[in-house]
């Protein structure tokens, strides 16, 4: 029997009016602004109306360091969302959206997989409310001001040589990596370098997803800095007076959006950073929202835990005053032996002394983890591929670590098959006590900072510097900026800066190439190893195999 793609199953799916969907949590249909039957904002009267509920619980999944095809983060959350609601317990997932790069690249969407999906999924993953396009928008129109400053004038006395706004596009195109402006006659604008990054690498969408309400959005927006003077003075968004027009462009992607599970679940989506660039986590706006309409809230933190959930717990957690009450570690079978070596074409095969190699990545995680104070449970997303021996030997030793432990089979089984994994998370919420903290103090110097994630988290013997960045991260904190948390851009693949070191790799140099400051969003970024901010597309790109099917009216190839 064949195994249904994503989309098949997503298209077959029995969608409810989204004005249905929200009432289970009490919304109501004045309180939405609906794009057409299936998803809607949800309105800033009802986040007002809704603020005085007491907060329910917060459960974050993240995962150990992935595949190239990802590990079913969302996948999890999405089927223990579903699961907690088949428990009867009120649960909301607050999820990220996605970004078009990977759509059309190699990793696919981000609306789950199999019979543990959001709907409408092909929406979800092409355009959805338009949020994407209006950040672009707004981070473009700053990068037009700046330039036409500079055409007009100059008055602010830019030094272009010092220009660090750079132009976005959701897309993955390297060719716009790095590209020279202003060619041509005189009035096409002054001569200089200049760079795309991905949209979800954008300060702007960090700002959309760490700010409160739109008071707070303007207020960061006016801290961009965009470039330096000649006296090597800041130059923000603010002095170019561009904030209110772009705050005109977020207007609506401001309000957090609701779409529904397979199984008629609401879910909240909203905002997208990736986690390997950017703090790869939703909104605080949804995310807290959430909190307020369920008495559990799922969301995900992006890539492995390295990543995402540390930007999570020491960014992300730290500004908007949240507490996760439990940690769910996704891990599969096939990763566990790709960090132990195993090719990518033969992880499908059974391998022991592979898994053995490779779960030291596991490890590393649930230590990780339990040093920010908060229980953890691991679950395994179930594959085809996968074999008893190897299920029962990944149990085994994560109970001999005394760590909780559950199988999810939600791909294949939805929320029926994340009871098990429902259970185990309530019964450690249950059990014990989270008692959070962020890893780092604000007031250690942004290098003993950076220091402390490398050591701590990544398992690093140094870390160096290159001169450029020494003397930035110098700079900053004379620029005020020595308070900041980190925002640390690694790869994904591995917990060193090195995709090749995989498993748990041991004395190890992290470094740091690049820093510079998102001073609207409220962090510096520190860029590591060969992370680029605009990724390609490989050689065969998945954008080959989707078309529109005009005789039925369907997306088709769309995983």
């Amino acid at each position: 029997m064949a195994v249904k793609s994503d989309i098949e199953i997503a298209q077959e799916a029995t969608m409810k009016h989204i004005k249905e969907v929200a009432k289970l949590v009490d919304i109501s249909e004045d309180d939405l602004e609906m794009y057409g039957k299936y998803k809607a904002k949800i309105s800033d009267e009802a986040i007002e109306r809704v603020s005085k509920n007491e907060d329910g619980k917060l459960i974050l999944v993240t995962a150990i360091n992935p595949t190239p095809a990802g590990e079913g983060k969302t996948t999890i959350s999405i089927g223990l969302t579903e699961a907690l609601n088949k428990l009867g317990k009120k649960t909301v997932a607050a999820l990220r959206e996605p970004s078009l790069g990977p759509c059309f690249g190699i990793k696919g969407g981000a609306a789950g997989g199999g019979y543990a999906q959001v709907v409408p999924m092909e929406d979800l993953n092409l355009h959805f409310t338009g949020d994407f396009h209006a950040i672009t928008s707004a981070n473009n129109l700053l990068a037009a001001m700046l330039d036409n400053h500079i055409h007009h004038g100059n008055e602010l006395d830019i030094d272009v040589n010092r220009v660090v706004w750079k132009r976005c596009l959701d897309m993955n195109d390297r060719a716009l990596r790095n590209i020279v402006v202003g060619l041509g006659e005189k009035t096409d604008g002054v001569p200089r370098q200049d760079h795309f990054i991905i949209t979800v690498a954008s300060e702007i969408m960090a700002i959309l997803c760490l700010c409160e309400d739109m008071q707070d959005l303007k207020r960061r927006l006016d801290n961009i800095i965009v470039a330096y003077n000649r006296a090597g003075e800041p130059v923000t968004a603010k002095d170019l007076k561009a904030t209110g027009a772009m705050a005109a462009l977020l207007k609506d992607a401001i309000k957090p959006n609701m779409i529904q599970t397979l199984e008629n679940t609401p879910v909240l989506v909203h905002g997208g950073p990736f986690a390997n660039i950017a703090h790869g986590c939703n909104s605080v706006r949804a995310t807290k929202l959430a909190l307020k309409l369920a008495d559990y809230t799922v969301t995900e933190a992006g890539f492995g835990a390295d990543l995402g959930a540390e930007k999570f717990l020491d960014i992300k957690c730290r500004m908007a005053g949240l507490k996760p009450d439990a940690v769910v570690i996704v891990a599969t079978v096939r990763a566990l032996k790709y960090n132990g070596g195993v090719a990518k074409q033969d992880l499908n095969e059974e391998n022991l002394e592979a898994l053995k190699k490779g779960i030291v990545n596991l490890d590393k995680h649930i230590e990780n983890m339990h040093k920010y104070g908060v229980p953890v449970v691991v679950t395994l997303n179930s594959f085809i591929s996968d074999t008893q021996a190897e299920y029962e030997f990944i149990k085994e030793h994560c109970e001999s670590l005394g760590c909780e432990f559950a199988l999810a089979n939600v791909w294949a089984k939805g929320g029926e098959g994340g009871i098990e994994l429902a259970n185990k998370v309530l019964e450690t919420i249950e059990k014990k006590e989270s008692n959070f903290a962020p890893i780092y103090s604000l007031d250690l110097s942004l290098e003993d900072k950076i220091n402390t994630i490398a050591k701590e988290i990544y398992g690093a013997s140094h870390v160096t510097f290159d001169s450029k960045a020494k003397k930035e991260l110098a700079r900053l904190e004379e620029l005020g900026f020595a308070k900041l948390p980190i925002c640390m851009a690694k790869t994904q693949y591995s917990l060193s800066d090195d995709a090749s070191l995989l498993g748990r790799p041991e004395n190890f140099d992290v470094n740091v190439r690049e820093v510079y400051v998102n001073a609207g969003a409220g962090f510096v970024v520190v860029l590591t190893g060969k992370i680029l901010t605009m990724p390609g597309l490989p050689k065969k790109p998945a954008a080959v195999g989707i078309d529109f099917d005009e005789e039925n009216n369907k997306i088709t190839g769309l995983f």
